[in-house]
């Protein structure tokens, strides 16, 4: 699918000009929550001072919301005790950049502090690492040491868990 033609006027001191543009195709429900599924590495936007602060995530999805593990350290903590609201991002492309798809949601990051919650999120991240058959060099982006078995991110509380939920607006946009 090479996108829906589109015609734009711009204008010019000359008069308006009509240029003709391919706008990218939307996804559907069913398509972006697949996406969601298949990758596991996101960017997070958070308000930053002057400019937005963005920082990739591995995440998990349980089909309803998206949860992330943070380092307890960090301007990603100050930005997020600051304002919770977020954009998030998940994208999939193919090396030569012929298909790609990406989705946009903008919600609010919330502490998970439910005991149990947090145990099955720390689990689903050992149960995904060891499923992708990841490195454990990613540990250290969860606050733990390469060395450490997978496991130790369930057994040990070095990271935060955080949830989005009240996502407002998602964009999802296909090609190829």
């Amino acid at each position: 699918m090479a996108g829906i033609p589109v015609k734009i006027f711009i204008f010019s001191g000359e008069g308006y000009l009509t240029m003709d543009i391919l706008k990218i195709p939307r996804m559907e429900k069913q398509e972006y929550d697949q996406l969601i599924r298949d990758t596991y590495v996101c960017r997070i936007a958070f308000r930053g001072e002057a400019f937005p602060y963005i920082a990739p995530f591995m995440y998990i999805f349980d089909g309803k919301f998206m949860y992330f593990l943070s380092t307890r350290y960090g301007r990603k903590i100050d930005y997020f005790r600051q304002s919770p609201a977020v954009s998030v991002e998940v994208d999939s492309f193919s090396p030569d950049m012929s298909c790609y798809t990406f989705i946009s949601l903008q919600g609010i990051l919330e502490e998970v502090v439910d005991e149990a919650l947090k145990k099955k999120v720390r689990q689903d991240f050992v149960d995904m690492i060891r499923e992708r058959n990841l490195s454990h060099n990613v540990l250290a982006a969860l606050g733990q040491s390469p060395d450490d078995p997978p496991e130790s991110i369930a057994r040990e509380e070095r990271t935060l868990v955080w949830k989005l939920k009240g996502v407002r607006d998602i964009v999802a946009l296909k090609n190829g």
